[in-house]
């Protein structure tokens, strides 16, 4: 690939912009989310099942701690005193425990290499995103769309919508990077091309390309997606 190439990001040969989730694709907070939730599970007398775990994965808060109640057989728990439990405790978690994923530091330090737009398009709320940024830098990314600073979380396609509209950049020409059903709904809902890397494969969906980990992936990855995507719908 030409270095005149990778000078012009907006060019028919790269993304207009790379949309980044946060939890579980760029790190993995993940695991601090099962201590966290399962502390509350066994303050409230249970133990959160795996279904009801994998169910979380990617929702917003307020219907994560719906699942969890009713995981628990506590339907009638008001779900803002759980969600503030969790914050509290998953703040302390992400101040110690916070680690990048495979291959996520290397291709978000390529993308912005290449002059390309990023924003980082998460379910969390702003106060833990701003711990986070610790870790994954405040200068990575053009645009921040926390899930508690839009209308409709995903798997609605605000959040993407969002993101594009901040980088003033059209969705159609973006790739999202998720890990969860949830958030990749999102990003196709949106327009975005999407590359998941899941902790399980997901079904197959046209302009979806899957991988076990961001390991290896790179900018001409990227723009194959864009292409693929282009090809099946053109």
């Amino acid at each position: 690939m030409s270095a005149t190439t990778l000078e012009d990001p907006l060019s028919s040969h790269h993304p207009a912009a790379v949309l980044f989730d946060m939890d579980g694709t760029l790190v993995d907070s993940e695991k601090l989310w099962d201590v966290a939730l399962q502390e509350l599970a066994r303050e409230y007398g249970g133990e959160l099942s795996d279904a009801a775990r994998r169910s979380i994965v990617g929702t917003s808060m307020a219907d994560s701690m719906r699942i969890l109640h009713d995981d628990l057989g506590q339907p009638e728990r008001d779900p803002e005193a759980s969600a503030a439990w969790i914050n509290v405790r998953i703040l302390e978690l992400f101040r110690t425990g916070l680690r990048w994923r495979p291959g996520a530091l290397a291709l978000l330090r390529a993308v912005r290499a290449a002059g390309i737009p990023t924003a980082l398009v998460t379910s969390s709320g702003r106060p833990l995103v701003e711990i986070a940024l610790d870790t994954l830098g405040r200068d990575s990314f053009d645009a921040v769309v926390c899930g508690d600073e839009v209308v409709a979380a995903k798997p609605h396609p605000e959040p993407y919508l969002t993101a594009a509209r901040l980088l003033d950049v059209p969705i159609g020409r973006c790739v999202a990077i998720e890990d969860s059903p949830t958030g990749v709904a999102s990003a196709l809902a949106a327009g975005a091309a999407v590359l998941a890397v899941p902790a399980e494969p997901l079904p197959s969906r046209p302009g979806v390309h899957q991988l076990e980990s961001l390991t290896g992936a790179d900018l001409e990855l990227l723009a194959a997606l864009l292409v693929d995507r282009a090809g099946a719908t053109g």
